[in-house]
């Protein structure tokens, strides 16, 4: 008895923290506040399929209570043996065509929808917005080969359209994934994957025009920190940024911002880039581009952005992102030559 009453407490235990937990989360990684076209779809077909599961709950549990009610052995009735039947074929076609039906009608708009959203071919079309993806550890790099311009980190994108994914791994597996937008799509290392994505202008201005990005595939120790923010804005003014990075150049006023660039060409150059006409393969780019750093979302993809969070990153990357290929590749700075680097990187604006 005391051993039933235990397992009854921890069962309990158990029971409370996973409603608790149930909770916990960020309202902007949400897959259940869709933001999009295809997240619209995905999130109907989870309503339906949940709905089907709930309805059979309800109908097995009626049907369990009444049996139990009303078969129940009553008492004077002990020695009673009730009616043998071997089995009947009005049943056992009720409980076969049911089930097969409910799965038809589920069936049915999952594969409509799985063609529809694996429908790319307007990749190809001119006027298309193409990004290609590259997941690195523990960073993304994003391309736009329309515009002809490479960044990292923040993903830019027009509202309203559709936005066309090439994405694909440069040293493990990872997944691209954008909760409220859409469902998520591996990045391989030895293909790559297509897909299309709808970001819903209204949804935007709700979300202060950024939504969040996620790595979805264990990858490593700094897994869990490997993000990415997504700015969607209007076409006008994607068309505009695009422009505009494509003509930034750093603004190295300062003593400490030039001095900073100088610490920047012995140390830092040879990984990143601070031009988004990247000409080199991208076995070359081992680093995040870092044009128009200074107006990025996050520092690293984590820290809020500011100059006391980028000299953080630059003192111990390590600590930071564990298992990140930038730790030791650098040689050691003084506080000054940090101050002076925070400074330049400051200096690298999108226009």
């Amino acid at each position: 008895m005391k051993k039933w009453r235990l397992n009854f407490r921890v069962l309990s235990l158990f029971t409370l923290l996973a409603f608790v937990l149930s909770a916990c989360g960020k309202p902007f990684l949400s897959t259940l506040k869709p933001a999009g076209e295809v997240a619209e779809e995905q999130y109907s077909l989870m309503l339906l399929s949940t709905a089907i599961m709930v309805l059979v709950i309800i109908v097995v549990t009626i049907i369990f209570i009444f049996v139990i009610l009303r078969f129940r052995r009553r008492k004077g009735e002990e020695n009673v043996i009730p009616k043998q039947v071997e089995g009947s074929r009005k049943l056992e076609i009720i409980w076969t065509v049911i089930p097969i039906l409910l799965l038809i009608i589920l069936t049915v708009p999952t594969v409509i929808s799985t063609f529809k959203l694996a429908d790319v071919k307007g990749m190809k079309d001119k006027d298309a917005v193409v990004v290609n993806v590259r997941a690195n550890l523990y960073w993304w790099e994003f391309e736009y080969p329309n515009q002809k311009i490479i960044t990292s980190q923040d993903l830019v994108v027009p509202t309203d359209k559709k936005v066309y994914f090439n994405i694909k791994a440069s040293d493990v597996k990872h997944s691209f994934w954008i909760p409220s937008v859409g469902g998520k799509l591996d990045a391989n290392t030895e293909n790559d994957n297509k897909f299309w994505l709808v970001f819903d202008s209204k949804k935007s201005k709700e979300a202060n025009g950024v939504f969040y990005g996620k790595c979805a595939e264990l990858c490593g120790p700094s897994h869990s920190l490997m993000d990415f923010k997504v700015r969607a804005v209007s076409s006008d003014e994607f068309d505009t940024w695009a422009k505009d990075l494509k003509k930034a150049k750093p603004d190295v006023e300062t003593a400490s911002a030039k001095a900073g660039q100088e610490v920047f060409n012995e140390s830092c150059i040879g990984c990143h880039a601070v031009d988004v006409k990247d000409n080199r393969p991208e076995q070359a780019r081992q680093a995040p581009n870092l044009a128009g750093f200074s107006e990025r979302e996050r520092v690293a993809g984590v820290l809020p952005h500011n100059k006391e969070n980028i000299k953080k990153w630059l003192k111990d990357p390590e600590k930071v992102k564990p298992g990140n290929k930038m730790s030791g590749t650098y040689p050691d700075l003084t506080d000054e030559q940090v101050n002076e680097l925070a400074d330049y990187l400051m200096s690298l604006k999108e226009k």
